[in-house]
């Protein structure tokens, strides 16, 4: 990491949203990999890197139970969310009501592939007392990727020499132009208490519809967005095809 100032012990806990409504793959936490749901795979990952209690906020009974018959804590949350924040935001209030973990970090239900120490980066961004929001990249080496726009670009003030920095701004375009890296964006967030209530109760930002990016508003509203690198990127699963490569990683 680069130093950091004004470092503070944090206290994190680990929320995981997860619904069943998806419109490329339905019911996608409980695809089976291996004889065991997407779900459980992604909380397993969460308790292993040991940074904080994990908990599923589940949007359906059917991901709750699931999570529960392994040992786990899970949450029944609204169904109507539209955004893991809300959910977390929700599970949160109900799980720790009094306040006693001060970063939250936000698990998509969708990378069971992740590895635990990603987990322990995205929170070390919190403990300097100037970060609201931490995210991690991982490097861009696939050359079709730089101008997909389903490949979500991290605009980072960060030299070659360092491995985190402030996000400036977050694109679905080729960006930042010139040569030199590119770096793509994992949809994973450590946000400090303070910051989640803030963020839920903002208004959708101009930029963040317009890119469909919901990070923007964060950035929109002043807020400060640190970022980890790490190497390996972690697969998210939003097809059949993505479902098939994980099985092959996991296996």
């Amino acid at each position: 990491m680069t130093n950091l100032q004004r470092s503070r012990s944090i206290n994190p806990i680990v929320i995981i949203p997860a619904r069943l409504a998806s419109t490329r793959l339905p019911n996608k936490p409980l695809a089976d990999i291996h004889g065991v749901p997407m779900i459980v795979h992604v909380w397993r990952r969460a308790v292993e890197a040991d940074v904080g209690p994990v908990f599923v906020a589940a949007g359906d009974a059917a991901i709750s139970d699931v999570v529960r018959s392994v040992g786990g804590n899970a949450i029944l949350t609204d169904p109507a969310h539209i955004s893991g924040s809300d959910r977390i935001f929700e599970a949160l209030a109900y799980v720790d009501p009094d306040g006693q973990h001060d970063v939250v970090v936000n698990l998509q239900g969708d990378l069971p592939t992740i590895e635990p120490r990603a987990l322990r980066h995205v929170t070390e961004l919190l403990s300097s007392d100037e970060v609201d929001i931490g995210t991690l990249v991982s490097v861009i080496t696939n050359a079709k990727e730089r101008n997909d726009p389903n490949v979500v670009k991290a605009i980072i003030a960060m030299s070659l020499d360092d491995n985190s920095g402030r996000a400036l701004y977050f694109t679905r375009a080729e960006a930042p132009s010139g040569p030199g890296l590119l770096y793509h964006h994992i949809g994973i967030y450590a946000y400090r208490r303070e910051s989640l209530a803030r963020f839920v109760a903002l208004p959708p930002g101009v930029l963040e519809q317009r890119e469909r990016l919901e990070q923007l508003r964060a950035l929109e509203a002043g807020m400060r967005i640190d970022v980890a690198l790490i190497k390996n990127m972690p697969l998210g699963v939003d097809t059949i095809a993505d479902l098939n490569a994980v099985r092959k990683i996991i296996k």
